[in-house]
């Protein structure tokens, strides 16, 4: 027999006007999703209140108890019944929803708690005789009653879900909804660096401080990086970039991790539009732009950017969770992101992480006698890299060797050299560079990958690429996707130095190669351009294309693993390192060069 549909009925269904609980606990659904959401709301009112001491306590991850206290202005004892009606605020009027300053005005989030637990509100004004309290219990209002306050306002949110228990089924553990009340606590701290937070774990009854950032005084930036010292870590601060540009009344600061100080998901990326935290997908990607071709795929950045427009110039009435924004010119906001980004990295110029030297020193160890020692190497048949450029100071010297006399005095370190002077190559990869006040350790394969990276983007930018052509030309053979890809951007290919042409069926013809990579296995170098375009994808933006083929192009005709060098090719290696933009890391984001202090490696041996 067959089953009646469950979507037509037999009677004329009637339209009906839902009663203003239902209506509040619909609007509850999008406002709090879970208790994390309850704190958000609560806290960002208290922020509008213009407190200067937010302290929030929460019990069992806030499932039984969420109360936030504020010493901000409150709420006028005959204006708490109305606090708790939909969409009765005193943040905006409502003629201009764009003229927006402040993190709530929708005047959902007081009714949507109370319409799914049990909340009291006491708040008390300042020259105010006494404060009032109003408890709500699932949309219930009790009659207004006095209550002890000096100044401010507490809400109290017990037993959240109480009213619709099906949403406590899709709850987290215990340990996960604190970690989410954490991270919106520190959101809004890194926002407000002007005000205390103290957020506490209240359960069974003890007190347990999770999080607490004391309000900073001074400059605004000086302010913020203090703020974002305790919230991201001190070794953020350490490694971070400041970041400051204006364009067309849109102004973006804040700070931005060096690429060689990175996480392995976005997690640590916080991005504000007029103060309000947000996950924006055009504010992330225009972050990720940024750091295109100095940081791996896997990789991703710390940062804590703030954009400040005019309110005219951004929609922020996008989702009730109010994490969504819409500007009003998106190319705008999201090249000076990336171009902001892209001009302090190369003002960092080739400085690198100092977390790795950290890193280093807490992993070194005392090596055991009769491990093998390299010395710089007194001759080989390799030249100079074509491109690189004569050393205008004295040749440095060979290295003395373990045993013997010192090294002469024209080897002296000059102070205006960064990266020092080469005094050894070790495991035929890592310069050994002496600095006044320590040492330097180069990673040859990545330094110079680097290197030719930046010179070929030179010279395409020029359209100054010099090409070779090859006596024979050589024929690769490719599965016929791939041959097809690298043939579609033939064009393209030319203008960076590589002349292929189709061969038949999955083969081509290479017949010229960039000069600037030398002599370079011209199979290799398509079949990697090949995986690199297909790892692109058809929807990738031509500069970023040419991009990730300029880097596997630097990579094949960079200083290889193994090879020895002489002295001066060391030392114009280093020399162009220290004037070449983000040269402290290679194209896939990592470190070329570790610098350890003098006072670190005596701190070693024990001499401090």
């Amino acid at each position: 027999m067959a089953q009646p549909t469950p979507h037509i009925r037999a009677e004329l269904p009637k339209i009906r006007q839902l009663d203003e609980a239902a209506i509040n606990r619909i609007a509850a659904g999008e406002v709090v999703e879970r208790p994390a959401s309850a704190v958000k709301e609560l806290v960002e009112n208290a922020i509008d209140a213009q407190a200067r001491r937010i302290t929030i306590d929460v019990a069992d991850a806030g499932k039984t108890l969420i109360r936030v206290s504020d010493d901000g202005h409150g709420i006028a004892g005959p204006d708490l019944p109305l606090a708790l009606s939909r969409h009765a605020t005193s943040k905006t009027d409502g003629a201009d929803l764009l003229d927006i300053h402040s993190f709530g005005f929708r005047g959902e989030a007081l009714p949507s708690l109370a319409a799914i637990g049990r909340l009291t509100l006491t708040s008390r004004v300042k020259d105010a005789e006494e404060a009032k309290l109003l408890t709500v219990e699932a949309g219930r209002a009790h009659p207004l009653r006095p209550a002890a306050l000096s100044a401010g306002t507490i809400v109290e949110l017990r037993d959240i879900f109480f009213a619709t228990p099906a949403r406590l089924k899709f709850m987290r553990s215990d340990r996960a909804e604190m970690m989410a009340i954490s991270d919106v606590v520190k959101r809004l701290a890194m926002a407000e660096p002007a005000t205390t937070f103290v957020l506490n774990d209240v359960s069974d009854g003890g007190v347990r401080q999770v999080f607490r950032a004391d309000a900073g005084q001074g400059e605004l930036f000086d302010v913020v990086m203090q703020r974002l010292s305790v919230v991201l870590g001190r070794e953020f601060a350490e490694n971070a970039m400041r970041i400051d540009a204006e364009r067309d009344g849109i102004r973006l600061w804040g700070a931005a991790s060096l690429p060689t100080f990175s996480r392995g998901a976005a997690v640590a990326q916080h991005l504000f539009v007029n103060g309000r935290p947000v996950r924006d997908k055009l504010l992330i990607g225009a972050l990720r732009g940024g750091y295109s071709d100095v940081m791996a795929r896997d990789r991703h950045p710390v940062a804590a950017l703030f954009v400040d427009c005019p309110a005219e110039l951004v929609d922020v009435n996008v989702h009730p969770a109010k994490t969504e924004v819409r500007f009003r010119d998106p190319g705008l906001v999201r090249g000076l992101i990336v171009s902001a980004i892209r001009h302090a990295l190369m003002q960092e110029g080739h400085r690198s992480s100092r977390t790795v030297a950290e890193g280093v020193l807490g992993a070194a160890q005392a090596e055991p006698a009769g491990a093998r020692i390299y010395q710089m190497p007194l001759g080989t048949s390799e030249h100079l890299p074509r491109h690189f450029t004569e050393p205008s100071a004295r040749a440095f010297a060979p290295a003395a060797a373990v045993v013997g006399p010192a090294i002469p005095a024209e080897t002296e370190v000059r102070a205006d050299q960064p990266l020092g002077a080469a005094r050894a190559q070790v495991h035929e990869n890592y310069i050994i560079a002496q600095t006044p006040d320590g040492l330097v350790i180069v990673d040859q394969h990545a330094a110079h990958e680097r290197l030719v990276y930046e010179r070929l983007k030179r010279q395409h930018d020029a359209r100054n690429v010099v090409s070779q052509a090859l006596l024979i030309p050589e024929i690769v053979e490719l599965p016929e996707p791939d041959a097809a890809a690298i043939l579609a951007v033939s064009e393209d290919l030319a203008a960076l130095g590589l002349v292929v042409e189709p061969f038949g069926g999955g083969a081509v013809a290479v017949r010229e190669t960039p000069a600037v990579l030398g002599q370079v296995n011209a199979a290799a170098l398509v079949r990697d351009i090949a995986d690199e375009l297909s790892d692109q994808g058809g929807s990738t933006a031509l500069r970023g294309r040419i991009d990730a083929v300029l880097s596997r192009m630097s990579c094949h005709g960079s200083v290889r693993s193994g090879r020895q060098m002489r002295p001066e090719e060391m030392n114009a290696l280093l020399r162009e390192m220290e004037v070449t933009p983000s040269s402290g890391q290679c194209n896939h984001g990592r470190p070329t060069y570790v610098k350890l202090q003098l006072s670190d490696i005596e701190r070693l041996f024990g001499r401090s």
